[in-house]
């Protein structure tokens, strides 16, 4: 998993040959210093620049870019070296960003040479500085950490240079800018809106080129996928795009992209042509030369785009992303999405962030002096700033709206497209399902929207088998939100109740609707898995959910209706706990054939009712265990809550909530990416009124695993 650092946290590193990526609002100078144990840099030898690109252990780019590749070998440094600081600069030019705070925040990813995420860091909170030390890997005791350092300069390479003891600084940092200024027209451009290249959300990625060999195209940061997920950090090409028009002072601003540009739909290590029909056919097998650990990166392995419009960009493709097959392709699609969406609203909101603090700066000096707060000069002050403030705004407006038209096209060709396991309920991939023979490797559990684009849903995909439980919360908002009523889980409810009642759901309703919601996400992993790979075993201390748990009774995915009271919850827990202490001596032993012939082989769902009503102290820390150690050997948990229901435990159950993924059944804004901190609003996945779906679903699994 993918570390987040924030300024000043360290990671180790589990390898030490790495590569560090960098991206930004605009293009930066990357370089890289190689200084002592004090952090001293012995002269100009111990700095790599884009005028000397290739010290011992290290490559850096040679020109500015909106992103950066820069190679480190920790095994090829000199045994005097202890500290490889990555420091970024501003470029000066006409039009360019004179500092950090007037453009998007860059991001530091360090990775291994398969595209693994290591750590990464975002550099939020710079203002004037136009250098910045972003992150150091250092030597300690033998070993390498990565440290996230964010120490700006507002004097510039200059003055970072000479806090680290360089002799003559300031002839380097010359040097260093001349050399920068002679590759200006082999300059990366700030990407377009949403033209930066995706990379996958999980698993290995090809050996990636050096610096020097950088593509044209901008890359992103790997999303690690949040469960968010999942997986980007800061804002990133597509925020440039709105970002970088606003944040510009308005006497140096750079030009803004028209509306109109073409946007580049073209992902990272991938061949693109725009003469050959898309291929959304499953690729073929990877040739035995390519690597068994990351994507292929073959025109076979990858479909190209559709045929350009005249006066537009490529046609969306579904599957138009790295895998090895469709499903892996469309799954990194739709992170690549996500990322987008993201991105894209972060750059929004900063670009509007800037013009409201700009306002203000700017009404605060026409008022500043007395002897011109009155008149037709102060008028036309106060004027000439709110036109900008709105121009501003309609610049950043129009740059969003692009990104969203695009990713609105995209939908549309890749939801249909989507398999069963990534696919709404109200998709014909349901109506013709038949049981796989292999698990999916995930699993859709709703849609995520933000409220700048309520109409554009992302699917929410989590990776199989699950790594953390689930917890539907049965909880009424005042109480889900400490107190505070939340506006988009009210507009939500609203509408649920229109749809299911006469009025909003009261409390009993969202209990029985969680429930429901709990029956579907069953129903869709028994679907997904192969026949016999998937079970299901619920508790219902007070038997309060016969009705919603008829379609797994009478479809026989359940014999019969759970026990009531303490002897239900006993007998369940007992089963459970036995499975996970015998699945983990195999798994320690090598004895996978050792089992007990009773022992189910099939992963196991346990869905447990209102809890924590009819758990006694011993109930929870065997459930606790079960959270705890369960995925690991196959047992997953999901919970139908109020977490108001469980306060008479006192703290105790707190690390059981943290280690649970919170799902409703209702709309609400609840979860939020690592990457920019949006609150997303999670959207259930419920089937259509008056569908059959589920219920037909768990009947074709329950006869599938019948069959012999």
């Amino acid at each position: 998993m993918t570390a987040e650092l924030v300024r000043g946290q360290n990671h180790p590193l589990d390898r030490t040959r790495v590569e560090i990526r960098v991206a930004a609002g605009g293009p930066v100078i990357a370089g890289v210093t190689l200084g002592d144990a004090d952090g001293r840099l012995a002269g100009p030898e111990a700095v790599a620049h884009p005028g000397a690109p290739r010290r011992t252990g290290v490559e850096v780019p040679r020109q500015a870019a909106a992103e950066h590749r820069i190679a480190v070998d920790l095994d090829a440094l000199p045994e005097a070296v202890h500290r490889v600081g990555v420091l970024l600069a501003l470029p000066g030019g006409s039009g360019a960003p004179s500092a950090f705070g007037a453009a998007a925040a860059p991001s530091v990813t360090v990775t291994g040479l398969d595209g693994t995420a290591l750590a990464r860091y975002t550099l939020t909170g710079l203002g004037p500085e136009s250098a910045v030390v972003a992150v150091e890997l250092y030597r300690r005791q033998g070993a390498w950490k990565v440290r996230a350092v964010g120490q700006g300069y507002e004097g510039g390479l200059r003055a970072m240079l000479h806090d680290q003891g360089l002799p003559r600084a300031a002839d380097l940092a010359v040097e260093i800018e001349q050399a920068v200024g002679l590759g200006q027209d082999g300059e990366v451009p700030t990407p377009a809106p949403v033209a930066a290249a995706r990379t996958e959300s999980s698993g290995a990625a090809p050996a990636t080129p050096l610096a020097g060999d950088l593509p044209s195209l901008v890359h992103r940061t790997e999303s690690d996928a949040p469960t968010a997920p999942a997986h980007g950090t800061g804002t990133g090409p597509a925020a440039a795009a709105a970002a970088a028009p606003a944040a510009a002072p308005e006497a140096g601003a750079p030009p803004t992209p028209p509306t109109d540009t073409p946007v580049d739909y073209r992902h990272p290590r991938r061949h693109t042509t725009t003469s050959a029909p898309p291929d959304p056919s499953p690729s073929p097998a990877p040739p035995p030369s390519a690597p068994a650990d990351g994507p292929a990166t073959t025109d076979a392995a990858t479909p190209p785009h559709g045929p350009a419009a005249p006066d537009g960009p490529p046609v969306p493709v579904a599957g138009d992303a790295v895998g090895w097959s469709m499903e892996e392709r469309l799954y990194h699609q739709v992170w690549g999405m996500f990322e987008d969406l993201a991105r894209s609203v972060a750059a929004y909101r900063s670009a509007a962030d800037f013009a409201r603090t700009r306002l203000e700066e700017e009404l605060d000096e026409a008022l500043a002096d007395p002897r011109s707060r009155l008149g037709t000069a102060a008028d036309a002050a106060r004027a000439t700033a709110r036109d900008r403030h709105a121009t501003l705004l309609t610049r950043a407006r129009a740059a969003l709206d692009r990104d969203l038209g695009q990713l609105a096209a995209e939908s549309e060709v890749v939801e249909p497209a989507l398999p069963p396991a990534f696919a709404g309920w109200d998709s014909p991939v349901w109506q013709a399902h038949h049981a796989s023979q292999e698990r999916p490797m995930a699993l859709r559990l709703g849609d995520l929207h933000l409220p700048e684009a309520p109409d554009l849903r992302i699917p929410m995909l989590v990776r199989l088998p699950l790594e953390r439980g689930l917890w539907i919360d049965s909880g009424p908002p005042a109480q889900a939100h400490g107190g505070r009523p939340d506006p988009e889980r009210e507009v939500g409810r609203r509408e649920l109740g229109s749809a299911l009642t006469d009025g909003p759901p009261d409390e009993a309703a969202l209990r029985r609707l969680a429930m429901e919601t709990a029956v579907a996400l069953a129903a869709r992993l028994l679907a997904v898995h192969p026949p016999g790979g998937f079970a299901v075993q619920v508790i219902d201390p007070a038997g309060g959910a016969a009705p919603a748990l008829a379609p797994l009774v009478e479809s026989g995915v359940l014999p019969a209706l759970p026990v009531p009271g303490a002897p239900g919850v006993a007998s369940v827990l007992d089963d459970l706990t036995r499975r996970v202490e015998l699945k983990q001596m195999a798994v320690r032993h090598g004895a996978a054939d050792a089992l007990p012939p009773d022992l189910d082989p099939a992963d196991q769902l346990l869905i447990v009712h209102d809890f924590p009503y009819g758990f006694d102290d011993r109930a929870l820390t065997r459930l606790r265990y079960l959270a705890d150690e369960g995925p690991a050997v196959g047992v997953h948990l999901l919970l139908v809550a109020d977490r108001a229901g469980a306060r008479e435990h006192g703290p105790v159950l707190d690390p059981l909530w943290r280690s649970l993924l919170r799902i409703t059944p209702v709309p609400d804004a609840h979860l939020a990416d690592p990457w920019v901190g949006h609150a997303w609003t999670y959207e259930p996945l419920l089937a259509p009124r008056g569908s059959q779906v589920v219920r037909q679903t768990l009947e074709r699994a329950a006869a599938a695993r019948r069959l012999p």
